[in-house]
């Protein structure tokens, strides 16, 4: 198997805390974590997903190696090759929507929704090194000004991680405001 990404994406339903998918999930399970699923459940959805990967490979001819695996009670696809950047697309854009297909994929054959997560050529893993460093300089402006910094639009999964760096540190807090696909996330000093 490849390498796990590490993804501590918990279900928040608190409209501050943005996560679609995890609100989504929240609402058909009854708030339980991953849908109650077994990671062999889990891992059925990682498999059917990298079948339905593959097949659009195979359908653009690219070449690339697919991992399925079990992370952090989500199921997850890692496809690492060579010539991918089209697959990722401007800011992960291209990414996320096959990411939603293969998660309709699963849905298709399973009958129940899977926050299963797609990364492709390592753009996530890179992608949250970069997003940690920008939470961590708005932390920095937050505490050294003493006003509220608003980050750029994002992701569901950028604001994530974002949320995640600035709610491990002290004095500061974090909440997204805003609609898709301008929605963004708001860095402020607590109280």
């Amino acid at each position: 198997m490849g390498s796990a990404l590490e993804d501590t994406d918990e279900d928040v339903e608190d409209e501050d805390e943005d996560t679609t998918e995890a609100a989504d999930a929240k609402a058909v399970t009854g708030g339980k974590p991953s849908g109650g699923a077994s990671d062999a459940e889990l891992f059925r959805q990682s498999e059917i997903a990298a079948d339905y990967v593959e097949g659009l490979l195979d359908i653009l001819d690219y070449d690339g190696d697919i991992d399925e695996l079990v992370s952090g009670g989500r199921p997850m696809v890692e496809v690492v090759g060579g010539r991918l950047q089209a697959l990722v697309g401007q800011r992960g854009a291209t990414l996320e929507a096959l990411q939603e297909l293969a998660r309709l994929a699963v849905f298709r054959q399973t009958g129940s929704p899977s926050r299963l997560l797609l990364d492709v050529g390592g753009y996530r893993a890179n992608r949250r090194k970069e997003l940690a460093a920008v939470a961590r300089n708005a932390v920095e402006k937050v505490k050294e000004y003493g006003e509220a910094v608003r980050l750029e639009p994002m992701s569901a999964f950028e604001r994530k991680c974002v949320h995640d760096v600035v709610n491990a540190l002290a004095g500061v807090e974090s909440e997204s405001e805003g609609v898709e696909p301008n929605r963004r996330i708001v860095v402020r000093p607590v109280g």
